[in-house]
């Protein structure tokens, strides 16, 4: 649902601006015809896209700083990208602002194998990593889908998740420091080489701020020891419900999987016919459960997970053969997102997470909004830390279908929200989700992300517009929204 955001910012002295810009980077490195910004449009979720007024491509850290130098002497508003991978609308640009790109910063700097840590450029790839320590026997644990092709600053800009997340920890429980420029060109760093770093603990703070605070341009990141063995159990079943109680009950029986990760039938058809991975596109739903350590507590657990599975009417159970049918099934998943765009013109990914006890629940809510809709919804979750992916399927040559899917959407956030979850897991809030963000905190609580902000970018240069809505557009959402007063599912226990 769109609403327009009122910003006081004065009109940009354009002529001037990219003159300025280009006493900094070189001119490849400054973008500002219509053909060459057109590129930059938008970032994942291509719903949403603006031109910004130039893109920079700096070199040096010292060319970031005289960057936000310049747009602090200007009023320049800032948005800082990375691979552009994002699918909240994070690194959409500021029309009247410019776009700063880190695609140049693309270093690993240093590795350290004693203390298992690695010292990176924004943009290095997130797959780049654990392949430059692989022969070490070590890895980087977060692992998105698009690790591939996302950066690790846009990972730590929005706390990037993956499959191995439930175990592994998220991007925060993976970064031990993080260099970043404020928008007055000040170089600061925040935490440090080991456990815990010096002065104030404002890391956490950093990881997850969606460059409202800051443009990072340097990362130290946790590096972990490869487990000895891991294996792969895949559980079909002929009910979504029952799988995912099969989640809860193996998480309460005290297993920490590697991974566990829930697809329905429409993922788990449009994933098999794009990558052949050998999933069972009869059933309802598929669970994919990674067990890994010593071999000896790998063989225990997959015996236990067997029984759970069975325990809750698995009607099949397939345990990989060897590390290429594990790779194959894993890959199915990867590719569930784009193996979607195989069933359907369009659609419109969601985030949000849940406590996993209420899996069931708001799996047959999602069901309901989907026959009411007439929309398709494909689901797709690591199921393990109740992170949802829910794809909601449209057709954005039929008028109205892309507003009916983010209708769609942000009730499902909402239902998130009534469960006693929240309404992103890993992508952000960007532009996608800020109005549920006014469902989700009262406004005090607003009130204090705001200050935060304030702290850092008194003036709001930095990517405005994003992940914290403003007084006016909360007003804005709560005429339009149509539980306005109340939350929507009444009938749900309130958390």
């Amino acid at each position: 649902m769109h609403i327009e955001e009122q910003f006081d910012f004065p009109p940009v002295d354009r002529d001037a601006l990219l003159a300025g810009l280009g006493r900094i980077v070189a001119a490849s490195g400054l973008l500002h015809r219509p053909e060459e910004l057109r590129p930059y449009e938008c970032d994942g979720l291509a719903a949403y896209r603006r031109v910004p007024l130039a893109v920079v491509l700096p070199e040096t850290v010292e060319q970031v700083q005289a960057v936000l130098r310049l747009c602090h002497e200007m009023n320049v508003p800032v948005v800082a990208r990375g691979a552009g991978t994002g699918l909240s609308g994070g690194a959409l640009p500021f029309e009247q602002g410019i776009l700063l790109s880190l695609a140049k910063f693309n270093r690993i700097l240093e590795i350290d194998a004693d203390n298992r840590t690695a010292r990176v450029q924004p943009g290095v790839r997130n797959l780049a990593i654990s392949e430059a320590v692989e022969h070490l026997g070590l890895y980087y644990a977060p692992d998105p889908s698009s690790q591939i092709a996302c950066s690790i600053g846009g990972n730590v800009a929005e706390n990037a998740g993956g499959l191995h997340c439930l175990k592994y920890g998220l991007t925060v429980h993976n970064v031990f420091e993080v260099t970043l420029v404020t928008i007055d060109g000040e170089l600061t760093s925040l935490g440090g080489a080991g456990l815990d770093g010096p002065g104030l603990d404002l890391l956490a703070a950093i990881v997850g701020s969606e460059g409202m605070l800051g443009v990072i341009v340097e990362v130290r990141v946790k590096l972990t020891p490869k487990p000895r063995v891991a294996k792969v159990i895949m559980a079909a079943y002929d009910d979504v419900g029952r799988a995912g109680e099969t989640v809860g009950a193996i998480i309460a029986e005290g297993i920490i999987p590697g991974g566990l990760e829930m697809m329905d039938q429409l993922s788990t058809r449009a994933a098999e016919d794009f990558v052949h991975a050998g999933y069972a596109t009869d059933a309802a739903a598929i669970l994919l459960c990674e067990l890994d350590g010593t071999a000896e507590e790998v063989d225990e657990q997959i015996e236990q997970v067997r029984e759970i599975c069975a325990r809750f009417d698995a009607i099949d159970l397939r345990l990989a053969r060897d590390d290429a049918e594990r790779a194959r099934f894993w890959a199915g998943r990867k590719a569930a997102f784009p193996a979607v765009g195989r069933i359907s013109p369009d659609y419109y990914c969601m985030d949000g997470t849940i406590p996993r006890a209420q899996l069931p629940m708001v799996l047959e809510q999602i069901a309901r909004l989907s026959a009411e809709s007439g929309l398709r919804v494909a689901n797709v979750f690591h199921a393990g830390d109740g992170n949802l992916h829910p794809l909601i399927l449209f057709d954005a040559n039929n008028e109205g279908e892309l507003e009916k899917a983010e209708q769609v959407g942000g009730t499902i956030l909402e239902l998130c929200v009534a469960a006693g979850g929240t309404i992103t897991g890993e992508h952000g809030v960007g532009m996608e989700k800020i109005n549920q963000m006014c469902v989700q905190f009262n406004e005090l609580e607003r009130e204090q992300f705001h200050a935060l902000k304030a702290a850092f970018d008194p003036r709001g240069l930095l990517n405005p517009g994003k992940a914290v809505p403003t007084l006016h557009r909360c007003a804005e959402f709560g005429k339009l929204h149509v539980h306005r007063g109340e939350m929507p599912f009444p009938d749900l226990p309130r958390f």
